[in-house]
């Protein structure tokens, strides 16, 4: 059920190149449903001037996009990138690595987090006896790039093959470490920077996203 590791395979390559980016093949209506309920959940927490929560939203989503980027780039020039999904489990892959649903699911990634940390966001766990402790921040950062690893773990173990892992050395441990804790540590932190820092952050990182995708689509890089 759970996989831990690209094994290399001749399946796992074949698998990568049989992969059909933007093809509307598979392509349904849960496509509008999945839009609507993002723009919802955002327009919410607009409504309410829940900035904050927005600020962690754009975030971690700007992020993800970014490392769904240079991960297409890497498979386009070493041959097969750190991550795929199958276009049998999505109704539409966005790039090799990252397919609608689960881009969806990023774009609210960073409000569930930023949302499960204390009401207090400078508290400190296990802070006594002079010792400073854990900010929760990287407490939740933490425990969500756990949570989230693992449960890549099993969709790289699912009979459709959701998602795909072809290098050996790729797997729960760095997806848990390069990925998933930057991932986190965006939606945990933005939030609270100094608002021209924050804006100049989400401005340069949203800004770059553009650039990227404005440039290597034409060109067929991603």
């Amino acid at each position: 059920m759970f996989k831990f590791w690209g094994d290399g395979s001749e399946l796992a390559k074949a698998l990568v190149e049989g992969i059909k980016v933007r093809s509307t093949e598979n392509f349904n209506w849960t496509f509008i449903f999945i839009l609507a309920v993002v723009f919802y959940v955002y327009w919410t927490e607009i409504h309410k001037k829940n900035y904050e929560a927005v600020f962690a939203g754009l975030a971690l989503y700007g992020v993800h996009w970014l490392y769904e980027i240079v991960n297409a780039i890497i498979g386009h020039f070493s041959g097969y990138p750190l991550w795929s999904v199958s276009n049998d489990s999505t109704t539409f892959v966005l790039l090799v690595g990252v397919c609608w649903e689960l881009s969806m699911m990023f774009s609210l990634a960073g409000i569930i987090s930023f949302k499960m940390m204390p009401q207090d966001r400078t508290k400190r766990y296990f802070a006594k006896n002079g010792k400073k402790g854990i900010s929760c921040k990287l407490a939740v950062a933490i425990e969500m790039a756990l949570l989230f690893a693992l449960f890549e773990s099993f969709l790289a173990g699912t009979s459709n093959h959701s998602f795909i892992w072809v290098y050996k050395w790729w797997g729960v441990i760095p997806v848990f470490i390069t990925t998933y804790v930057p991932f986190f540590l965006a939606s945990n932190y933005v939030p609270d920077m100094a608002p021209v820092k924050r804006k100049r952050f989400l401005v340069i990182l949203w800004g770059t996203v553009a650039l990227l995708l404005v440039l290597l689509i034409p060109l067929g890089i991603i």
